[in-house]
């Protein structure tokens, strides 16, 4: 059955994705860091209890007393564009929706115990109801993937940065370890995307999402294939001072560049993984208990591999005419933190006598 949008346009036909896996539109890269983590049993519990002197409560409240709970009282354009977007992906029970005042466009997803989401009114001023659908399905992605309880332990480390600068040492420990956690992020900012992508189910739609990200609301005067290109002066385009100043802009940055994330998206669509989703080929919920996060490291392992003999980037090019074995880097990085999981994971099922089997 089509329906109407509020500009009465008929609407795009979207498959429901029955019982779809978050796994179907995780990034390799994210997608085993999340399994690695998966399989340290009990780490989500440790982590609440541990971040337990953060009242989650308190940040709800904030959003409570400052923002619009949307619902289909309150912003029911919202609210309908959600549901569709929700009912897209499967997921039968909505986390909570607020509109916070702020013009920029911008959406996140928040949350230990009961993530809930958050959007700008920039977004609900400038997005159509096809943008707003593949933003909406953007931050359910985030949620069913678990990205929201990382995100907000990573926010946590963020603060107390700033509250130990005057350490060296505790200052240097934390950089790394949020450094590596922006790293991972960046990742999931790519799966959300795809996620976005499933559902909206309109990959036109998905693009000018990320062509408003950067240019703000009016499109009449902007073109897909021209922010295409730029996508790949991007990547390609300058010398090694370009790549420094490149390495500088994201090394800190939770988020990819907009024209780098649609070129991802671009690509993840040309590989043909999208329409085999769309199609009805995915990992089921019913199948997650079975994956092997062995297959989810060796696969985030061949993803960075795979990015650094493609990258058209000058310095990665340098460095793979200096030394073949650079190639590997990300690979053995990967295998090293696979062999610790294992082996955290083995000594908690010995002690805990249990059965080995990995959890969802």
């Amino acid at each position: 059955m089509t329906t109407e949008d509020d500009d009465n346009r008929p609407a795009r036909r979207r498959v429901t994705l029955t019982g779809i896996s978050s796994r179907a539109w995780e990034h390799p890269a994210d997608r085993g860091a999340l399994s690695a983590l998966r399989e340290l049993r009990g780490f989500d519990d440790v982590v609440k209890t541990f971040f337990g002197m953060w009242n989650e409560r308190g940040f709800r409240l904030m959003f409570l007393a400052g923002a619009i709970r949307v619902d289909h009282r309150q912003y029911p354009r919202v609210y309908q564009r959600f549901t569709e977007a929700a009912s897209t992906l499967d997921v039968a029970e909505l986390p909570e929706l607020y509109v916070a005042q702020d013009p920029r466009i911008n959406g996140q997803a928040i949350g230990l115990d009961r993530p809930f989401i958050v959007v700008t009114t920039g977004a609900v001023e400038k997005l159509d109801d096809d943008e707003l659908r593949a933003l909406l399905g953007h931050e359910i992605g985030h949620v069913r993937s678990g990205h929201a309880v990382y995100k907000t332990i990573m926010q946590i480390l963020t603060g107390w940065l700033a509250n130990v600068s005057w350490l060296p040492v505790g200052v240097i420990a934390l950089r790394g370890i949020i450094a590596a956690m922006l790293e991972w992020w960046r990742k999931a900012e790519l799966s959300a995307d795809r996620a976005g992508l499933l559902a909206g189910q309109d990959p036109a739609a998905s693009l000018r999402l990320l062509m408003k990200l950067a240019g703000g609301g009016d499109l009449s005067q902007i073109d897909t294939a021209a922010f295409l290109e730029q996508a790949a002066e991007y990547e390609s385009g300058g010398d090694l001072r370009d790549s420094l100043h490149k390495l500088g802009m994201t090394a800190w940055s939770s988020h990819p560049v907009p024209v780098a994330r649609a070129a991802e998206l671009r690509k993840w669509i040309d590989s043909g993984e999208y329409a085999q989703i769309v199609g009805g080929d995915y990992p089921r919920r019913d199948s997650d208990g079975d994956a092997s996060v062995t297959e989810d490291v060796k696969a985030a392992a061949k993803a960075y591999r795979e990015d650094f003999a493609n990258s058209q980037d000058p310095l990665v090019g340098l460095v793979r005419r200096l030394g073949g074995g650079a190639a590997d880097l990300a690979g053995s990085a990967a295998g090293k933190a696979y062999n610790w999981v294992s082996d955290q994971s083995r000594r908690g099922r010995q002690n805990n006598g249990g059965d080995g089997t990995p959890e969802a």
